[in-house]
């Protein structure tokens, strides 16, 4: 490993699995922009509205090449940071949401602290150098994994090129993504390079592979590609995950005393088991479910279980709840039986 610092995180349990200078606080250059550009497409969603490009927002360094008069959407800016980096586009998209970089500032590291990432500093959206802006490792890792959580974020950073749309004046420019290891790397889904002189080769990126997600964060890595697939080789030869996710899967209790027969079942998806690569094949699988359940049911009632055991000892559980209401039919009473008669 060629990393002053560097974390390999696994997002199932989240648990580090290996690391070295994990808290270590150094300077993380265009990483930053994983915070700027989420920030910024959750700012979109609620209104992606139309910026254009003033002189207050140019910016040295890494660029997607706005001009002053330009007109993007907001969500376009994210796509120039995760593409190409571009400083002039995290500078366009602080002062269109809080006003000021500084004040934009203080947003990433509310969020930084909502995250418990405890070692981190924010001052500028480009990732700039400057002695109070800082993270490590670590924090990089537990932002990397946020970040995953939204789709739009995933989606735009999976891409290898983008293209946008200019309003003012009407064009399209392709930027291509400098997240090399898409390419390098057949498991790679995310990812954002960083570098300044003083920072170094900064990297952060995610692979999935069998239902496994890895995050791996390398910072002042002259061999930063090399350096994310050893870790990733590592990572993916040891450890396997186990899908629990029973949501497209379909289970169903019938139902005594009511005026359905049968209930549909569900469970809440959630993360993936992970363990030791060679102990997968010994997992087993439980179901445990009454062979009818009584009416009432409600929606959201736990009705069953799924466990998942290894060597005798259980290592996960899942529930199945009624995906809907059973309502129970009134019993007959001699009263009712009489009234019958009368009608007949």
């Amino acid at each position: 490993m060629s990393a002053q610092a560097y974390v390999l995180y696994c997002v199932e349990n989240d648990t580090v699995l290996l690391s070295r200078n994990a808290d270590k606080k150094l300077k993380m250059a265009s990483t930053t922009k994983i915070m700027t550009a989420l920030l910024t497409l959750e700012e979109a969603k609620k209104h992606d509205k139309m910026v254009t490009f003033s002189e207050s927002m140019i910016a040295q360094g890494s660029s997607m090449y706005l001009k002053v008069g330009d007109t993007v959407h907001l969500s376009d800016l994210a796509i120039g940071m995760l593409m190409a980096s571009g400083n002039d586009a995290a500078n366009a998209a602080a002062i269109t949401i809080s006003g000021s970089v500084e004040n934009f500032s203080k947003l990433m590291n509310e969020r930084a602290k909502k995250l418990e990432m405890k070692n981190t500093s924010f001052v500028t959206p480009s990732g700039l150098d400057d002695d109070n802006h800082y993270s490590t490792a670590y924090d990089l890792a537990l932002l990397m994994a946020h970040a995953l959580r939204n789709e739009q974020f995933c989606e735009i950073s999976k891409n290898k090129s983008m293209t946008v749309d200019f309003f003012t004046p009407q064009k399209k420019v392709t930027y291509q993504n400098h997240n090399k290891l898409l390419s390098l790397y057949e498991y790679c889904v995310s990812g954002k390079t960083g570098y300044t002189q003083s920072a170094g080769r900064c990297l952060v990126t995610a692979s999935k592979k069998d239902g496994l997600t890895l995050i791996a964060v390398t910072l002042n890595a002259p061999s930063d590609w090399n350096d994310h697939i050893k870790l990733y080789d590592y990572g993916f030869g040891r450890f396997c995950a186990i899908d629990t996710d029973l949501s497209d899967e379909r289970y169903f209790a019938d139902v005594v005393g009511s005026d359905v027969d049968v209930v549909e079942l569900y469970s809440n998806k959630g993360k993936n088991t992970v363990l030791d690569i060679d102990k997968k094949d010994s997992v087993t699988k439980t179901i445990y479910k009454p062979e009818f359940i009584y009416a009432p049911v409600k929606k959201g009632d736990r009705v069953a279980l799924v466990e998942y055991s290894l060597d005798g000892k259980v290592i996960h559980k899942e529930y199945l709840y009624a995906s809907a209401d059973a309502k129970r039919i009134k019993e007959k009473d001699i009263f009712d039986y009489i009234k019958d008669l009368f009608r007949d």
